[in-house]
């Protein structure tokens, strides 16, 4: 019973979050919520987290090397 509502809230979070990134909205926040309930009981998810983890750490930094070198102009 557990791991069918982790499958199912995790999957509708994903889901959700996989449809934000073509439609208006807050994908960076609903996928890897989703990513992290599913990871609980699926390891290819826990795979695909670390992934969009180094992904978003890998953005910030870059916005803040533009946001730093825009206020030094």
């Amino acid at each position: 019973m557990k791991k069918i509502l982790i499958t199912i809230i995790g999957g509708s979070l994903t889901l959700m979050g996989a449809l934000l990134i073509v439609l208006p909205g807050p994908a960076w926040l609903l996928l890897p919520i989703g990513l992290a309930i599913l990871s609980l009981e699926y390891t290819w998810a826990k795979k695909w987290l670390k992934k969009s983890q180094a992904h978003l750490s890998q953005t910030a930094r870059w916005l803040d090397r533009k946001l730093l070198l825009r206020r030094l102009k």
